[in-house]
């Protein structure tokens, strides 16, 4: 696919001036592209073996802060490096920017060289291995649902975040002649990110006004969270060149509808899809309905890689499409956890609990660890759920605000067991650090609005 460059294609373009620049970048914790913005020609010559950060940016929050809590760094610790270690493999063209490359890092601990066991990229890595060792590799895709403004952020910003106002007026849900009123921006971000070696397939209007979706062809779960990270930046990036802001808040208004972000895994061994199995109910495999069952069983304690925000929970809302329950059912759009292409080769599960503002890296981590769990236990799978879920009183409830899925993450043993102590301690205390600020900070207009204390 064009896009993706080698090392060698990189050196050839900065040689003849058509790059200049190269974004080295990893994932914060928030999912964000965080790094440095390299003269090309230092970085073939010097920086493509590693740079350096400060510790902190994977321990901060949304607004940049330093908590203190974190055992990995501190004002006490000082605040030291991290090593920043380019992934030759990953670099490409950012072509919404001028003489742009792009590459993806890994943290390293700037002592041992050894990777930061809470690096997002890290933590996905670490449960790719532990089912490779199963003999499996996971393959997944992710759906990005986000708002488009009329405004653009400096804009909005200046007007103090009040009367936001969609880019159009009316659900624009599949509607051809709204989107080509949006062509402007949506065309762009589908060209310049095919461009860029990522598999875009389509995009579409969703279920508000206003509302967009951007869906990636489905890859190794490694390949699908990069994909996911450079699409959601370069979403932003593309609105904004176009005079319009680009959120990705789960639930911007209480009145309408959120943004999510499915994300659909299935199991392959030698290029085989290892869910399927025709002879059986649905097609789905006994290997499935481990999975299936590790994913539902253990989905409270995982939550909050999946809802890491106060704002999160405002999403999961009866008749919004937005799931309230940790049940699976077939083709059915008000479980949690959706089986889609029943008794094909594509036959899959689709976690729909995930909002627009998770970490592609964390939330597939903790669903491939889960995944394992049910694998490694042959954990039986219920009953699929029939009918609206919404209305089934004895399905088990998602956790309902961060308070409680900040609580069963600190006691999940299974999470601790698949990421380490030190890993859920520091997200836990990440958690916790967001509902401190949002209790310290929220207004009487918020709560009025629908930002509640939880």
């Amino acid at each position: 696919m064009t896009g993706k460059l080698s090392f060698d294609d990189l050196k050839s373009r900065v040689a003849d001036g058509s790059i200049d620049t190269v974004l080295a970048c990893f994932v914060d914790m928030q999912g964000r592209l965080t790094g440095k913005r390299f003269h090309a020609v230092n970085f073939v010559e010097t920086s493509f073996k590693e740079t350096h950060c400060c510790n902190y940016l994977l321990a901060t929050d949304l607004e940049m802060a330093t908590p203190d809590g974190y055992a990995s760094t501190s004002w006490e610790s000082g605040y030291g490096d991290y090593i920043m270690a380019p992934d030759l493999s990953t670099i490409r063209l950012t072509p919404w920017l001028e003489g742009t490359a792009m590459v993806l890092c890994d943290v390293l601990d700037h002592h041992t060289h050894a990777p930061v066991p809470h690096d997002p990229r890290a933590m996905l890595k670490k449960q790719i291995a532990r089912l490779k060792k199963l003999g499996f590799d996971a393959m997944m895709a992710t759906e990005l649902e986000f708002f488009l403004f009329e405004k653009s952020f400096e804009e909005i910003r200046k007007g103090n975040f009040q009367d936001l106002t969609p880019i159009s007026g009316y659900n624009e849900d599949y509607h051809i002649l709204q989107t080509t009123k949006e062509e402007h921006v949506m065309r762009p971000i589908r060209n310049h990110l095919f461009a860029a070696g990522l598999p875009i397939e389509n995009t579409k209007g969703e279920a508000e006004a206003g509302q967009e979706e951007l869906n990636i062809r489905y890859a190794a779960a490694l390949d699908c969270a990069d994909n996911h990270s450079i699409a959601k930046h370069a979403i932003k990036e593309i609105a904004w060149q176009q005079g319009h802001a680009a959120s990705f808040l789960p639930k911007w208004h209480k009145d309408r509808v959120g943004s999510s972000s499915h994300v659909h895994q299935s199991l392959w061994k030698d290029g085989q899809p290892m869910f399927f199995d025709k002879k059986a109910d649905l097609g789905k495999s006994e290997l499935m309905d481990h999975y299936m069952a590790g994913l539902i069983a253990h989905a409270p304690d995982y939550t909050f890689f999946l809802a890491p925000y106060v704002n999160s929970y405002k999403r999961f809302a009866k008749g919004t499409f937005a799931p309230t329950k940790t049940v699976w059912s077939v083709d059915n759009r008000t479980a949690g956890f959706r089986l889609c292409g029943a008794d094909s080769k594509g036959v899959r599960v689709e976690c729909r609990i995930g909002g627009s503002d998770l970490n592609p890296y964390l939330a597939q981590a903790a669903m491939l660890a889960a995944g394992i769990k049910g694998i490694e236990d042959k954990m039986e799978l219920a009953a699929p759920t029939t009918g609206d879920v919404y209305a089934d009183a004895k399905a088990a409830d998602i956790p309902q605000t961060l308070r409680a899925a900040t609580e069963t993450l600190r006691n999940s043993a299974f999470l601790r067991e698949a990421f380490g102590d030190d890993v859920v301690t520091h997200y836990v205390r990440n958690a916790e650090w967001e509902q401190e600020e949002f209790d310290r900070t929220v207004t009487d207009w918020e709560i009025a609005r629908g930002f509640e204390r939880a």
